[in-house]
């Protein structure tokens, strides 16, 4: 077995999930989970196959991120894979949508961080087998940077 870095290409920077599902109508059901989680969210998603014709489908509101979603899953290669890029919504409000999709077997990554997928390639085929999220951790907030935290999820509107 071969362990590969896939390094996602991302030049906007864009919000990225990664994940793994089972069937053909994965594309589909994504792009309905994702369309009506935000309204106005653009995105492009990419699923792959892992039997048949074993093809990288697409499919998405946003012609440039389906294309980059398409060529960063075939750099991936990993059967039932998925990956979808998205611009004018943040992850947090799209997860519990995708995790409902009946096919979605496990996430790998919400990110906008660089991101890297490593995949496992064996006599069989390709595999995720993690990710790896932006940079190495430097340290431990301090109490300060607990309240700044804090502050900036509430300007948000993520906590009362």
């Amino acid at each position: 077995m071969e362990i590969h870095e896939v390094e996602i290409q991302n030049p906007e920077p864009v919000n990225v999930i990664v994940g793994q599902a089972h069937f053909i109508k994965t594309a589909e059901d994504l792009y309905e989970a994702i369309a009506n989680s935000v309204p106005g969210v653009q995105f492009g998603l990419a699923f792959c196959e892992a039997s048949g014709p074993c093809l990288v489908r697409g499919e998405g509101t946003d012609a440039g991120l389906r294309e980059l979603a398409m060529k960063n899953a075939l750099r991936i290669g990993a059967g039932h894979s998925f990956l979808v890029l998205v611009r004018n919504a943040f992850p947090i409000n799209l997860l519990r949508a995708l995790r409902g999709v009946p096919e979605v077997v496990t996430l790998f990554a919400a990110t906008s961080n660089p991101l890297t997928v490593l995949v496992a390639k064996t006599g069989r085929g390709r595999a995720i087998v993690g990710v790896v999220d932006g940079e190495p951790v430097k340290g431990a907030e301090s109490e300060a940077q607990m309240h700044e935290r804090r502050a900036l999820v509430r300007r948000m509107g993520y906590k009362l």
